[in-house]
């Protein structure tokens, strides 16, 4: 079996890495550089960067930031926030990315997908979904959760994979900084529709919602933020009690 992975999430704000509950409501959780390079050494086995702004405020991911947080890295590090065309991913790219990630653009313009998988390979793309139950369905969220879409979405995400996704990253909006655990129920029955690798985000509160998404769900890997900015989970133990509990994780 694959080893599980461990992702700590970055949500990048006006230059600081913040966190909120449900997407409301940020508070500030440290400085971005400081933080991926606790992370690179407690042994995380990739990082996401995510200006969460960007989109909405129509400008492109902070170079300079990107490129202070990639030198203190050497796991994959992904990066997502106001790309919309391939000169982003490039700029992204030779500032330290090792993936991509995009949301809205791709809603917008589905194709974005299959021409950045055919520019730099499926491997490259990430898409990121950010998902709320609303009126009894699961319904795509663009720009930080802001705006509600009509798609369904585990109809976007089959329609992502056949474009040329090479991973998902879904975040449930209702667990989402509640410290609840993960959407376990979404993410299994998403999991059985694709083949594509899928990131859970949302609702990490302690190890035991690690080893339940794991095990209920079978996702790829787990991401998580405050839990690990503020200190309450040290990638290392939490390591230590997934393989105690059967779950295949490389070392720190």
């Amino acid at each position: 079996m694959l080893s599980k992975r461990i992702i700590p999430c970055l949500d990048v704000k006006d230059g600081r890495t913040v966190k909120g509950v449900n997407f409301v409501n940020l508070q500030d959780a440290g400085d971005p550089v400081e933080l991926a390079a606790k992370y690179g050494e407690q042994g995380a086995d990739e990082l996401v960067f995510l200006d969460i702004t960007a989109t909405n405020e129509r400008r492109k991911t902070m170079i300079e930031m990107v490129k202070s947080v990639a030198r203190q890295l050497n796991i994959p590090f992904t990066i997502g926030g106001g790309i919309t065309e391939i000169a982003d991913a490039e700029a992204l790219l030779n500032a330290g990315a090792d993936k991509i990630s995009i949301n809205s653009a791709a809603v917008r313009n589905p194709k974005l997908i299959e021409t950045l998988a055919k520019a730099f390979g499926v491997q490259f793309v990430v898409l990121a979904v950010d998902t709320k139950y609303v009126d009894g369905k699961n319904k795509v969220h663009l720009n930080g959760g802001r705006l509600i879409t009509e798609l369904d979405t585990e109809k976007w995400i089959k329609q992502a994979e056949d474009l040329g996704a090479g991973e998902i990253l879904l975040t449930s909006m209702d667990h989402d900084g509640t410290k609840n655990g993960f959407d376990c129920g979404l993410l299994a029955t998403i999991n059985k529709s694709i083949s594509i690798p899928i990131i859970a985000s949302g609702g990490a509160g302690n190890m035991q919602h690690f080893i339940d998404v794991f095990k209920d769900a079978n996702v790829d890997a787990a991401l998580a933020a405050s839990v690990f900015h503020y200190g309450e989970i040290l990638i290392p133990d939490l390591k230590r009690e997934l393989r105690k509990n059967g779950i295949p994780v490389r070392n720190p």
